[in-house]
């Protein structure tokens, strides 16, 4: 049984499709990047898987539940964690108090998560007092990690999380969600940043026009001269 399995999904906004039968399904042991031009419904497929735009056909299911049109707040309780790419987090308060607002489902789990953010986050211990607002762009990306992981999802979605980083940090991002990976968490995430997010995925999905263009391996796509020349640079 897939972690994820995304199937014929159609819906937008405002009445206006802009899915028009996007499929996706990970396992959990699987990272899975969706990429595409802009426009092509990547971020939107994002926000429908949770719950954040109307499904109007298809269906979303995870771990063998249908959770199509389930609202968010349902969805941290039943394991899946979102982090969109912008205003990620609370700048006014520390990174601590930023990563305890995450857990607040399992109040009794905060100690226990918190070393385990801090394990896959060594930098966010160092300045777990300072204000998360006065952190680089890559640090406040990091807390907003740790505060999805907080819940202790089986699946993270993350939307752009190497957006404006410089390459130093973006490579330290997708080697955390390596880690968080192996450590037991499915991930899917868009990445406009194709070519490294993909060298890191179990499964690639590239997105046109609201639909799948292809969908394979990260390295089948990666070595596919077609994706490469219409979705990678050339």
């Amino acid at each position: 049984m897939p972690l994820l399995e995304a199937t014929d999904v159609h819906g937008g906004y405002g009445g206006m499709n802009i899915l028009n039968g996007v499929n996706i399904s990970i396992e959990k042991d699987e990272i899975g990047v969706i990429i595409g031009p802009n426009g092509a419904g990547k971020s939107t497929m994002l926000k429908a898987i949770f719950g954040m735009l109307n499904v109007t056909q298809g269906d979303i299911v995870l771990r063998g539940q249908s959770i199509k049109n389930t609202l968010p707040s349902k969805l941290v309780q039943q394991g899946m964690g979102f982090v969109p790419q912008e205003k990620n987090i609370f700048p006014s308060l520390t990174v601590q108090e930023n990563l305890e607002m995450g857990a607040y489902i399992h109040p009794a789990r905060v100690p226990a998560m918190l070393e385990q953010v801090y394990e896959f986050f060594p930098p966010l211990k160092e300045k777990r007092r300072q204000q998360a607002g006065e952190l680089s762009g890559g640090q406040r990306q990091m807390v907003a990690m740790g505060r999805a992981l907080m819940v202790e999802p089986s699946l993270l979605l993350l939307d752009e999380p190497t957006a404006g980083l410089s390459p130093l940090y973006m490579n330290e991002i997708f080697n955390r969600v390596k880690e968080i990976n192996k450590a037991g968490v499915g991930v899917l995430m868009v990445e406009q940043n194709a070519k490294q997010a993909l060298a890191i995925a179990d499964k690639g999905f590239v997105l046109a026009a609201g639909q799948n263009r292809y969908t394979d391996t990260g390295e089948a796509l990666l070595n596919d001269p077609e994706v490469a020349k219409s979705f990678l640079g050339g």
